[in-house]
């Protein structure tokens, strides 16, 4: 009997600041793509999760401080390097945070500044840049399958490795299955769920309808630190 299929998963910081600008470094010294931008980013340590590994790198590389009701889950990409075995990375926004970043590790990052999605640097790490192409597009993950012999760098002369992956079809209720459950347990059947959130990172607010005209409003917070402030509000 063959062993079970089991890969590394990495996390990805991207942190965005007004407008459409993200923080990228430049690696540096003996490792892997070495001259090459790239965002933040690392392993799982043993027995910490993805947000609490995400605020560790970006804290270990950057400096910044992060919350983990700030941390959003943004994209996940399946990526197969030219070389070895493939692996998982998740991606995740963050737009609040404490502190400046700036170079934390020299021996490793020799560069690091905000650049425009729409203007992104080379020489960049190709898995870092399906990544960023599938957020940017508002897709929520991608397959990015090197060959043998691919540059490790992203180039648009080379052949297509990235296919992004879509979400649910459009027009497809955006109530989560256990959150509608919850509201019709509470008011009873629900005709229509309309999103009508307001820009904040976490919470997302629904208009709810019922079959006979009722309207009802439903909130989901980032956390429980937020849901026990306003409900004491």
């Amino acid at each position: 009997m063959t062993g079970r299929y089991t890969v590394p998963v990495d996390v990805h910081l991207i942190l965005r600041r007004t407008g459409a600008a993200v923080l990228l470094s430049r690696r540096a010294g003996p490792v892997y793509a070495t001259g090459m931008w790239h965002l933040p980013s690392g392993h799982l340590d043993t027995g910490e999760d993805m947000t609490q590994a995400v605020i560790r790198e970006a804290r270990e590389e950057t400096g910044v401080l992060i919350a983990s009701e700030d941390v959003a889950a943004a994209v996940t990409v399946h990526h197969r390097p030219p070389a070895g075995g493939s692996r998982i990375g998740v991606f995740f926004e963050v737009r609040r945070w404490r502190g400046e970043p700036s170079v934390w590790e020299p021996d490793r990052c020799d560069g690091m500044d905000w650049y425009p999605l729409d203007a992104l640097p080379a020489p960049m790490v190709a898995y870092c840049r399906a990544g960023l192409d599938a957020y940017r597009a508002g897709l929520p993950a991608a397959v990015h399958f090197q060959e043998p012999g691919d540059s490790v760098a992203h180039t648009s002369a080379g052949p297509a490795r990235t296919r992004l992956v879509p979400g649910p079809p459009a027009g497809r209720p955006e109530l989560p299955c256990v959150l509608r459950d919850f509201a019709e347990r509470a008011v009873g059947r629900i005709a229509q769920a309309v999103e009508v959130s307001w820009v904040r990172t976490g919470s997302r607010v629904w208009r709810l309808t019922g079959p006979g005209g009722g309207t009802w409003f439903l909130k989901r917070h980032r956390g429980p630190k937020f849901h026990d402030r306003e409900v004491a509000a």
